[in-house]
């Protein structure tokens, strides 16, 4: 699918540093050096990508039961390039395709702050869940 001139696809290539600067550029962080091919081949049910030319500017990981469930992880889109509709569609066609693999509930966990795009945008209504932080504390 394409959204003026950035071609969204399932499953589309990634290269590690290119994935890490995209995440590390949305979420405000450095690049971590994260091994998503490996990740994504491991542990994804399907990620979702959007080029602009050869440039990497959005992409979503799925990751899943096996089952019924499906979860959106690490949205994210190049901040030069939000607002454009972009994550919008990642979302969409991950729904997409969630639901011709056979799930039936797709989750996501995200800030209030984010609140607008997930449930305004892209139609995912708030639940309750809940969340363990399992970082080892310093003090």
């Amino acid at each position: 699918m394409t959204i003026d001139r950035v071609h969204v696809a399932v499953e589309g290539p990634v290269d590690d540093a290119e994935l890490d600067a995209v995440h590390a550029s949305a979420f405000g962080s450095g690049p971590a050096g994260v091994p998503w091919n490996r990740r994504l081949r491991h542990h994804s049910l399907f990620w979702v990508t959007a080029r602009s030319g050869d440039k990497l500017v959005g992409f979503v990981n799925v990751i899943g039961d096996g089952g019924a469930h499906a979860v959106l992880l690490d949205t994210c889109v190049s901040p030069d390039r939000q607002g454009e509709g972009i994550g919008r569609e990642l979302v969409r066609v991950a729904a997409q395709e969630a639901r011709h693999r056979g799930s039936r509930w797709l989750h996501a966990d995200y800030l209030s702050e984010h609140a607008s795009f997930y449930e305004d945008a892209c139609g995912l209504r708030p639940t309750r869940a809940g969340l363990l932080d399992l970082t080892p504390s310093t003090s």
